[in-house]
């Protein structure tokens, strides 16, 4: 009777132990595909993906030059309009060329990030400039925009918000 016990014991001790490895195998990481080998098969996974040759098709809408705390940036806008829990997209070109040295953070709401998703710029050499996914808050909060943090390689940083495209005046 004794066997017993020890024998579940042991299962029970083999079995944590198994679920603990296998929860440490996945890290914090998600995996990324191997460019030219695995390709995502699912629209919901090139989404959450993009690769240079998709960043730039997704019918982008210039909103102009802004000042972001000092340097002019061009900003365009992509994905259609800003909606409440919906993915944006915002492209930045900075007035200088550092082959992607400079950090973009941008993130849809307040100054103060409350309830923002911020999303980190992925430089794109080919057009010289970040591409940036965030989503935005649901609620929307009143007075939202899209904020735009520049991190320079020593480390200084900018801040500034630029309006959504529906919030840009139209000139004729």
């Amino acid at each position: 009777m004794q066997a017993r016990p020890l024998t579940a014991l042991a299962v029970l001790f083999a079995l944590l132990i198994g679920i603990s490895s296998i929860a440490g195998c996945g890290g914090t990481e998600d995996p990324k595909p191997n460019p030219g080998k695995d390709k995502p098969n699912d629209s919901s996974q090139k989404d959450a993906e993009p690769t240079k040759d998709d960043d730039h098709d997704h019918d982008e809408v210039a909103l102009g030059k802004f000042d972001i705390n000092g340097i002019t940036v061009e900003a365009a806008q992509g994905h259609g309009a800003v909606e409440a829990g919906k993915e944006g997209h915002l492209v930045i070109k900075l007035p200088y060329n550092d082959k992607g040295a400079t950090v973009v953070r941008v993130w849809i709401g307040t100054e103060d990030r409350t309830h923002s998703r911020v999303g980190k710029g992925e430089y794109d050499d080919s057009h010289d400039d970040y591409v940036v996914h965030a989503n935005a808050p649901d609620p929307l909060p009143a007075g939202a925009k899209w904020w735009v943090e520049i991190q320079k390689p020593d480390g200084s940083k900018s801040l500034g918000s630029i309006p959504f495209l529906r919030d840009i005046p139209k000139t004729n």
